[in-house]
């Protein structure tokens, strides 16, 4: 090691050292940003749960579906296409459509986190929305590390609580019609939905899948109308837009 003092008069050592020092706030303030997003998400389950047991399921399967699909999103299509009595394929197809994105994050999140073979399948099972923006928002790789694994895991667990919490009081309440539990699922997709909403894009294409799911719902099987809202970003997505110079593509 080079102990030589260089012209900030500080050795290798030390300059390392003090860089070890100074990391301690970064990192707790990135565990506490994580700590925040996890306790705000995961409280969020207890819904998951009573939409769930509001649907048909047991507290077991409801408990089944949250500890193996674990995408808040995915299982409020699912349990919203089969509490409209939808056949189970469209509920499993709503879902996996919305949990595809989750497979683009992980291609981000791969390059930052920089994990073992080993754990790939662990990293790949916490990357959600929440655990890739605290990760990506972090600019040291220390950092965007203790960001993701803290915020993954924190939401894991305390989703997997919430959600059996909300089954177990889901089940006893009764009628979930009484307390507005039947529309809890189209309630959640516009407060996931909202925020997202940002741009002229964006905006067209929830437009056209309102139209486009409001007039095949009297017409379709429950859950159709979420698959065929799809055609909507297609058809904002895929018309060739000419370069913006002016001059025409070839």
């Amino acid at each position: 090691m080079n102990d030589t003092p260089d012209t900030d008069g500080m050795t290798e050592e030390g300059r390392t050292t003090r860089g070890a020092r100074q990391r301690g706030p970064e990192d707790t303030a990135v565990i506490r940003k994580a700590l925040g997003v996890a306790l705000a998400t995961g409280v969020y389950g207890i819904t998951a749960g009573a939409l769930a047991v509001a649907a048909g399921l047991s507290v077991l399967q409801a408990m089944a579906l949250s500890l193996l699909l674990f995408s808040g999103g995915s299982q409020f299509a699912f349990f919203g296409v089969i509490g409209a009595g939808g056949s189970p394929v469209a509920a499993v197809a709503s879902s996996t459509l919305l949990g595809v994105r989750n497979g683009f994050y992980g291609l981000q999140v791969s390059q930052l986190l920089g994990v073992h073979r080993w754990a790939r399948p662990v990293a790949a099972h916490f990357t959600i929305d929440e655990s890739t923006a605290v990760a990506v928002t972090q600019t040291q790789p220390r950092q965007q590390r203790i960001g993701f694994w803290v915020t993954g895991v924190g939401i894991f667990a305390l989703w997997n609580l919430t959600t059996f919490v909300g089954a177990v009081a889901g089940g006893s309440i009764g009628d979930p019609r009484t307390y507005g539990l039947d529309a809890a699922a189209a309630a959640a997709f516009v407060g996931l939905l909202w925020p997202r909403l940002r741009g002229r894009d964006p905006l067209a294409v929830a437009a056209l899948a309102v139209v486009i799911t409001v007039v095949s719902a009297p017409f379709v099987p429950a859950g159709v109308p979420v698959l065929a809202a799809v055609l909507a970003a297609l058809v904002v997505g895929l018309p060739a837009r000419g370069p913006r110079s002016g001059v025409v593509a070839p």
